[in-house]
């Protein structure tokens, strides 16, 4: 594990997102709230969340660290078709979320995944990526589109 006990701790952001395409059958049925499982896009939140809290027991060498907020967003995309996963995440401390928010992502994608593969199996999960982080010496990022 990295040693940051010298870092001065300072407010860091990362966002991280994500996607799973599927048919536009199969997004309906998760918007539409039908799922055999149950509510697909509010248990998918809260595993991201819950997920965020266990990054550390999930990678080796991460750090634990006190996550101050967690907010999960998952849209619909007609065009992929899919849902986006996006998941903010704050702390302050000595190290950075990033992977904190991709875990979040993986997590809910993986979720998402899970509540409907009865009805789809051929789903994918793509672009799991970060795409903003702030905070710390080697201060903003904003991946390229």
């Amino acid at each position: 594990m990295v040693d940051v006990s010298a870092k001065p701790a300072s407010a860091r952001v990362a966002v991280a997102e994500g996607r799973v395409v599927m048919a536009s059958k199969t997004l309906d049925l998760v918007l539409e709230g039908n799922a055999k499982k149950g509510d697909v896009l509010g248990t998918a939140r809260i595993a991201a969340i819950m997920a965020t809290k266990k990054t550390h027991e999930l990678i080796p060498l991460c750090h634990p660290l006190p996550v101050s907020q967690v907010a999960v967003e998952i849209e619909p995309d007609r065009t992929l078709p899919g849902l986006c996963v996006r998941a903010t995440v704050k702390v302050t401390g000595r190290t950075g979320v990033e992977m904190e928010a991709l875990t979040a992502v993986s997590v809910a994608c993986l979720t998402i995944y899970d509540m409907v593969k009865a009805v789809e199996r051929g789903m994918r999960i793509e672009g799991i990526r970060v795409i903003e982080k702030s905070g710390g010496a080697s201060g903003h990022y904003r991946a390229k589109e």
